[in-house]
């Protein structure tokens, strides 16, 4: 039987927003509203210059070199200078292309991973929103990166581009089948679709993680989730729609300046959105791990919320720059099959195999 917390336990207000609403009762919607957009926007343009550092270094780990040295200490900075540097880029527009369109491309993933990230239970009192269908909706915005895929090869008036986006699009739309399939597992066997009631029906050791509390099959359905979302997310091994050696770029072949910038900051935020998602529904988003030993659960206790749910989505993301500098790029329709002959049959089989599972009381 799972038991929700109270809210007094869980409160959803913070002291911010209370502190807003005590000084300015009769703008506090508004006041609140703004703070909330401007937090947002602030992570946003913060992750992707921590993340592709995170990713040189990790890359250079695997290759027995250093990495960035050179700007600032240990090359903390190499990324704030790479970004500038494109930021003041000339954007060049290929001839024949669709202008309006060609720059409405880069605006769609980068709004999508925004709005995904509304939702996002960074800690039990700070989530912009939390919809009854929030499962729903991270699946159904998340389509806007495919368009905006398919927007900017098509766009672009260039053979390689297109070619990148209708690769892109056949995967990202194959996987989000089974992405969707593994998100709705969850939802069965927690009972609800509110991202933050997902969090909290994980509540106890952490044996009570979605990814252990199914024995064999939440592990299953992690480590499915884990290929799914790295194919969404367009990363090597399944990285066909750039393909350097082969599309020199794929669909933003022809992009340059802060246009460029958008789809690659876009990539990372959306990294850090799926790692996040992983987090919330396999291993107890904010909640602190309890391990059953009084002294040390306490200690993980008095460590904030958002603190865990950070170091977890690390830890997540770390996986898949792992996976990148490992494994090398499939064909296209080794990729196909390994979806359609072995990832969605998997999955048909996990739905009725949990639910089994719940019905005989299998859990742990």
């Amino acid at each position: 039987m799972i038991q929700l917390p109270t809210e007094t336990v869980f409160p959803v207000h913070n002291a911010i927003g209370d502190l807003v609403r005590h000084y300015f009762p009769n703008a506090a919607g508004y006041a609140n509203g703004f703070l909330t957009i401007i937090s947002l926007l602030l992570i946003v343009a913060l992750l992707p210059v921590f993340l592709i550092w995170l990713e040189r270094k990790v890359a250079a780990r695997f290759q027995a070199r250093l990495g960035p040295m050179r700007v600032g200490y240990h090359g903390l900075l190499q990324s704030t200078a790479d970004g500038l540097k494109l930021i003041f880029k000339e954007v060049l527009i290929p001839e024949g292309a669709d202008s309006f369109v060609f720059f409405l491309a880069p605006i769609l993933p980068a709004s999508a991973t925004f709005l995904v990230m509304t939702v996002l239970p960074f800690d039990h009192h700070l989530q912009v929103a939390d919809p009854a269908g929030g499962a729903l909706y991270v699946l159904g915005i998340s389509g806007l990166s495919v368009l905006g895929i398919l927007l900017a090869g098509w766009s672009s008036n260039n053979k390689y581009s297109l070619l990148g986006a209708m690769r892109s699009g056949a995967q990202m739309i194959s996987f989000e089948i089974s992405l969707a399939l593994i998100m709705l597992l969850i939802v069965m066997v927690s009972g609800t679709a509110s991202l933050r009631e997902i969090v909290l029906s994980q509540q106890g050791t952490i044996l009570d993680w979605w990814i252990f509390k199914l024995p064999i099959l939440g592990i299953v359905a992690f480590v499915m989730y884990m290929i799914s979302s790295t194919a969404e997310l367009n990363r090597a091994p399944f990285d066909i729609s750039e393909a350097e050696s082969e599309l020199t770029g794929g669909f933003a072949t022809e992009y340059s300046g802060i246009s460029f910038a958008m789809f690659f900051f876009a990539e990372f935020v959306n990294m850090f959105v799926s790692a996040g998602i992983a987090t919330t529904f396999f291993l107890g988003g904010f909640l602190a791990p309890q391990v059953g030993i009084g002294p040390l659960d306490a200690f993980f206790e008095f460590i904030p919320g958002f603190v865990w749910f950070f170091c977890k989505t690390v830890v997540v993301i770390f996986l898949y720059m792992w996976f990148r500098w490992t494994f090398p790029r499939l064909r296209i329709d080794q990729l196909m099959y390994l979806e359609w002959k072995m990832l969605l049959p998997a999955n048909l089989a996990l739905l009725p195999a949990a639910g089994f599972f719940l019905a005989m009381g299998w859990t742990l």
